[in-house]
C-alpha cells in the first residue's frame, strides 16, 4: 500500500514539474510584445492626449483670414465662441462664450481608443529601450455634442473624419517595467 501511495505522489510531482517550464516560458506579463499589451499602452497614452482643433490659438483671437473666420464662425454658431467685428480694420474678434470655457482654448473633441492592432515591427533596441512601431486602427471616444454638429464638421473636415469613421495610424512604443509606453 505504501508503494502505491509513493508511486502516485511521485507521478503527481512529476506532472507539476513538467508544467514549470511551460509557465516559465509563457511571457504574458505587461512587458510581452502582444497586441493586448500594445493596446493597453496606446489607450493609456491617449487618455491623457486628446485630439483638439487648435494647438497654439489663444483667446481673445483676431483674424481677417477667410478660412479661419469660417472655422471660428462654426464655433460661434454652436455657442462656444462669441464674435465681434471691427469694421474699420476688417478684423473679426473671437472670445470664449460661457459654454465654451470647458473646451477653450484648444477645443478638444475626444481621444483615440484602439480597435485593433494591425501590425508591428520586430522589437529592437533603440535609445536604450526595446521598441516597436505599431500600426493600429482606432475610433474616437468621449466626443462632445458640439463636435457632432454638421456646421463644425464642415468647418473642420479632419475632425469630422476622425470622429465619424475608423482610422489607422502608427505609433512607437517602448518597453518599460510598467508595460509598453509611448516614449517622451
Amino acid at each position: 500500500m505504501t508503494i502505491v501511495r509513493t508511486h502516485k505522489l511521485f507521478a503527481a510531482s512529476m506532472a507539476v514539474l513538467a508544467l514549470i517550464p511551460l509557465t516559465a516560458c509563457n511571457n504574458t506579463g505587461k512587458a510581452a510584445a502582444t497586441p493586448a499589451n500594445f493596446t493597453i499602452g496606446i489607450n493609456n497614452h491617449y487618455l491623457d492626449h486628446s485630439e483638439c482643433l487648435f494647438t497654439d490659438t489663444r483667446f481673445p483671437f483676431e483674424t481677417s483670414d477667410a478660412e479661419k473666420t469660417k472655422q471660428l464662425d462654426a464655433l460661434v454658431k454652436n455657442l462656444l465662441l462669441e464674435k465681434s467685428v471691427e469694421t474699420a480694420i476688417h478684423v473679426s474678434r473671437y472670445t470664449v462664450a460661457p459654454a465654451g470655457t470647458r473646451y477653450a482654448p484648444r477645443f478638444c473633441y475626444g481621444h483615440r481608443e484602439v480597435t485593433s492592432i494591425d501590425s508591428f515591427t520586430p522589437v529592437a533596441v533603440a535609445n536604450g529601450f526595446k521598441e516597436t512601431t505599431i500600426t493600429y486602427s482606432y475610433t474616437m471616444k468621449e466626443v462632445p455634442v458640439w463636435a457632432e454638429s454638421k456646421d463644425v464638421q464642415a468647418a473642420f473636415p479632419a475632425m469630422a473624419h476622425a470622429i465619424t469613421s475608423q482610422a489607422t495610424d502608427k505609433i512607437t512604443l517602448a518597453q518599460s517595467p510598467l508595460g509598453w509606453q509611448v516614449p517622451d
